[in-house]
């Protein structure tokens, strides 16, 4: 047991020795709750701590490198930047410098999604680091861009918990395949019969010029997008003849919106496995470490985004951390690097 002391006489206490999850939440938060109320900036850096210990535990059982995503999406939601954006490679590239690409990637990732554009830039590089060894970690949820990232890895390791969503693109939270289809429904009920055009005037009419193309334009591309990833990502290694199936197979059910009737709708590990997607469980009776070492890593990232001004971090298992604070907005967020022995 290791005891630290911080200003004002209080005491804490981190137990290097693994801890289950659920407990281990409990009483990270007792702890870290009580310290703030004797000094604030010892309970950011208490979370800190145990956020990065546990990401090298994680790393030590897995002999893999581990990077963590994770976006406030869910505690801090409307925040400027908490999507998926340009910006978050910077934070990955501070990350990956120095780490052994070798030994491939975890990426562990909680996010609501956003960015079509900036999750495919993020495949290419990560691509581009690690190859083909890169295996996605969804502890909770990864949704929309964060699917697609998902999908580009060899595999998903999933709970029973966790889930993913469609990738049906969206402008200005609009639905494109809505719009696309809704324009249909008019055209064949104005052919049909004239005096539709009345009802559907006024709705047409709200549409802006080039916004038809351009939703077109989004769903052709999220489409190939999706293609792309499982083709040079988990289905990559089938027969052509299979994987070509396996792919539009895929693609088909997760860009769907008459299907999934709706953006967010939560699609779990069973149909993941189903539609044939590469799932890995963390309930495996021979991995039970790994499952509570990954819970272990959520809580503590879960507790860090719900308890202190951060709404994004990006950080590996070496103590480096790309850090996004809710009162730093203006000047651009806090990049935080912190030493691996502390």
């Amino acid at each position: 047991m290791k005891t630290n002391e911080r200003g004002g006489g209080g005491r804490f206490r981190i137990d290097s020795r693994h801890e289950p999850a659920l407990l281990f939440f409990r009483v990270l938060l007792l702890e870290c709750t009580f310290l703030s109320t004797i000094h604030p900036v010892s309970f950011v850096k208490c979370v800190q701590v145990i956020c990065r210990r546990y990401l090298l535990d994680l790393h030590k059982h897995t002999n893999r490198n581990v990077i963590a995503y994770y976006s406030g999406f869910l505690t801090k939601p409307g925040i400027q930047g908490i999507e998926i954006n340009d910006e978050d490679k910077n934070g990955f590239m501070s990350c990956v410098h120095q780490m052994d690409r070798e030994k491939g990637l975890d990426l562990l990732l909680h996010t609501g999604g956003s960015s079509a554009a900036a999750a495919e830039s993020l495949v290419h590089y990560l691509k581009q680091m690690f190859g083909s060894s890169i295996r996605a970690i969804v502890p909770q949820i990864a949704m929309s861009a964060g699917t697609v990232l998902a999908c580009a890895c060899k595999s998903i390791l999933m709970g029973k918990h966790s889930s993913i969503g469609p990738v049906d693109p969206q402008i200005n939270g609009i639905p494109c395949v809505g719009v696309v289809e809704e324009v249909k429904k008019a055209f064949s009920e104005i052919i049909e019969d004239q005096r539709a055009a009345l009802v559907w005037n006024p709705i047409l009419g709200r549409l802006v010029p080039s916004f038809l193309q351009q939703c077109e334009w989004a769903i052709e591309s999220s489409k190939k997008f999706l293609k792309e990833a499982l083709e040079n990502g988990m289905l990559r290694d089938l027969p052509i003849e299979n994987r070509d199936v396996a792919v539009r197979r895929v693609t088909d059910r997760l860009t769907d919106l008459n299907y999934n009737k709706s953006h967010d709708r939560h699609i779990h590990c069973e149909e993941c496995a189903k539609i044939g997607l590469k799932v890995e469980m963390l309930e495996d009776p021979n991995e039970s470490a790994l499952q509570d070492k990954v819970l272990t890593v959520h809580h503590c990232f879960m507790h860090a985004l719900a308890n202190t001004q951060a709404f994004k971090i990006i950080e590996n298992h070496r103590g480096r951390s790309f850090i996004k604070l809710q009162q730093q907005q203006a000047s651009g967020g806090l990049n935080v690097q912190l030493p691996v022995g502390m």
